[in-house]
């Protein structure tokens, strides 16, 4: 372990004297490249540091206890009785950082809500997660680009969708896919009985054109007029994205913009997490006995999540996490949440680890 830190840290001083470079300077994506993986590293190298110090302080009050000195005797022995489990601590944190990284986790995302079952309640719900979430976006301090939204006949949305950017988007949202289910009396309920209703998200991270290792060869392209219900600007331009992945079959696409050219972006990003979902879900398929999956597949149908009003009670189904304080959550403090997630994919990632 010690020989993988002190690779880290000999990367992190090169990244440290590459962002001063002028020619990186004069290249901001280079540079936003570099100064995104120095900070990436910056807690781990600050750590062993502070690992390497605990240990030489230790080293020293050994010594110390050698002195025949019966005070410097005493000291050294008050010293090892703290520095010692903060020696642990320490290691404990640097095994949790050295977990390996998503490297989508640091992706911006498309992020999409759309109503359930339940009808006009099922599109007020999925308006309320809307303004859940574009609260805790703010508080994230994150930037947003609404690219489409379908309004219900009586408030909320139909659909609404997003996109995301700040730092480690899709490693904070990659959790919230799957069905989000809603427990209370509707604004449409005359009789005052608790209904159930339902709405999906889907987060997609967003792939620059360079990430993505599909041959063009291997793609087909089409461009068609948006139709149906949609969004406001169907219908007015040929500006529907549509990609085939000829070995296969797998197909996706994109009206969600009235850009053709933003549309090509999220169609093909689409394309390319479908193509990685298939994948994952057959080597999960395969791994099934050894382990259950956290966060399921991300499907639509994948209920993740109810949200009982008349209790004040959300409940995480994935972790089995239960709230009393859903009158904050949904004011935009999904911080616990989301926390608890990331540590319950940690713990099973060290799992995995020590098979």
């Amino acid at each position: 372990m010690l020989d993988k830190l002190e690779a880290i840290q000999d990367r992190f001083y090169y990244l440290e004297e590459k962002l001063s470079d002028p020619d990186v300077l004069a290249d901001m994506k280079q540079f936003a490249k570099i100064n995104k993986e120095y900070k990436d590293l910056t807690e781990i190298v600050v750590t062993f540091k502070d690992y390497k110090t605990t240990a030489a302080n230790i080293e020293s009050a050994k010594a110390m206890l050698k002195d025949p000195d019966p005070e410097m005797k005493e000291m050294a022995e008050m010293e090892l009785a703290a520095l010692k489990p903060r020696l642990d601590e320490l290691e404990e944190k640097i095994k949790f950082l050295l977990i390996p990284k998503d490297p989508e986790d640091s992706k911006d995302v498309v992020f999409e809500i759309r109503s359930g079952t339940g009808g006009d309640e099922a599109s007020i719900f999925a308006g309320d997660l809307y303004r859940m979430y574009t609260k805790y976006f703010e508080n994230q301090g994150w930037k947003t680009e609404l690219i489409d939204e379908n309004f219900g006949s009586v408030g909320g949305y139909n659909k609404v969708v997003l996109e995301v950017y700040g730092d480690d988007v899709y490693g904070k949202l990659k959790f919230e896919s799957g069905a989000h289910r809603v427990q209370r009396v509707p604004k449409t309920e005359s009789q005052g009985r608790v209904h159930t209703s339902a709405a999906t998200v889907v987060v997609m991270p967003i792939f620059e054109e360079e990430d993505i290792d599909i041959r063009k060869d291997e793609l087909r392209t089409d461009t068609f007029r948006a139709q149906g219900a949609g969004g406001q600007h169907v219908n007015k331009t040929e500006s529907g994205v549509r990609f085939t992945h000829l070995p296969t079959g797998i197909v996706a696409e994109s009206t969600d913009s009235r850009s053709q050219h933003k549309n090509r972006e999220i169609a093909l990003s689409r394309l390319y997490v479908k193509i990685k979902e298939a994948a994952r879900e057959k080597s999960y398929l395969e791994q099934k006995d050894k382990r259950k999956s956290l966060v399921g597949t991300g499907d639509r149908s994948d209920k993740i999540r109810t949200y009982n009003y008349p209790q004040n009670r959300l409940t995480d189904h994935r972790i089995n996490l239960t709230l009393y304080n859903l009158d904050r959550v949904v004011e935009g403090d999904l911080e616990e949440i989301i926390s608890s997630l990331q540590r319950a994919e940690n713990a099973e990632k060290m799992k995995g680890g020590e098979e």
